[in-house]
């Protein structure tokens, strides 16, 4: 039996190694990002995250994707701790145009890159298709692909399910007390998908950045005929005691049951709040309906 030594191990194995066609696989880049909507699309699309910010309250407004507990708290997003980012040791650092000031900061740790999806006349759903696909390239990570792919096809099904509905258009608001209401408008993420799902936005005015507030609540007398559609998270006590005036009970919508309290999704998210506004509205409107 031959008897193969040590060297001749190691050359049969540098052999290997550099044999041409060999792929030696890489170890996943490590990521981090102090914008919501791109931590969303990074957990989303299977990204190897090691830090993000204020990840408790994220938990609890976004959802999901579920957050990791190896994913290191940076803090709050608008002064985040950069030895924590330090530590961390990211490869890449996925920024927004909202935090462009901590570029300064965050550069000497890492390289950062900038991907924009809310912005003045922006179209936030478009911009986070191409935030996406472009950071799945980056990562080379296919599952950016079957995202963008998978929601634009759902979002199609979902518009033969509501062509079956009333037609009614639909007010898609976040208390922020008893009196007042953030509306989110034409060009906001849950606009732009009530436009490929087929239904109307009832709010007609001007928004910025997605969303108008505050708003008085009288101003929901004005949209008679439309579904009010709550989405969280709203302070404790706004709508209980919304609940109890004779106001909200006298909208024609309240009597009619046409309201409807949907589960907390990200305001300023991405593809992945898109496609959780899409779901909880769809099994909503159902319910109602057929309730």
């Amino acid at each position: 039996m031959a008897i193969i030594t040590r060297r001749t191990f190691l050359a049969y194995a540098a052999a290997w190694i550099a044999a041409p066609g060999m792929v030696r696989a890489q170890p996943a880049l490590r990521v981090a990002t102090l914008d919501w909507a791109l931590l969303e699309t990074l957990l989303a699309i299977g990204a190897n995250v090691v830090a993000g910010t204020e990840l408790r309250q994220f938990r609890q407004v976004a959802v999901t994707p579920e957050v990791p507990a190896s994913v290191a708290d940076l803090g709050l997003r608008g002064t985040p701790n950069f030895e924590v980012l330090r530590f961390a040791q990211p490869d890449l650092i996925f920024n927004s145009n909202f935090y462009a000031w901590a570029d300064g900061r965050m550069s000497p740790i890492a390289p950062v890159e900038t991907h924009t999806i809310y912005a003045p006349g922006g179209n936030p759903y478009v911009l986070a298709e191409q935030s996406t696909l472009a950071i799945g390239e980056r990562l080379q990570l296919p599952a950016a692909r079957r995202l963008t792919e998978g929601l634009a096809a759902r979002l199609e099904r979902y518009r033969s399910v509501f062509v079956a509905g009333d037609s009614r258009p639909v007010l898609p608001i976040n208390l922020g007390d008893a009196r007042h209401y953030r509306v989110f408008g034409s060009d906001s993420m849950f606009g732009e998908v009530l436009k490929r799902v087929g239904l109307k936005n009832a709010w007609q005015g001007a928004t910025s950045y997605s969303a108008m507030a505050p708003v008085g609540i009288e101003t929901l007398a004005s949209m008679p005929d439309a579904w009010i559609v709550l989405i969280p998270p709203h302070p404790e006590d706004a709508l209980a005691t919304l609940k109890a005036s004779a106001f909200w009970n006298a909208l024609p919508a309240v009597r009619e049951g046409r309201v409807l309290t949907l589960g907390s999704i990200n305001p300023y998210g991405a593809l992945p709040a898109a496609g959780r506004f899409a779901d909880l509205l769809a099994e909503g409107l159902t319910h109602a309906r057929n309730g």
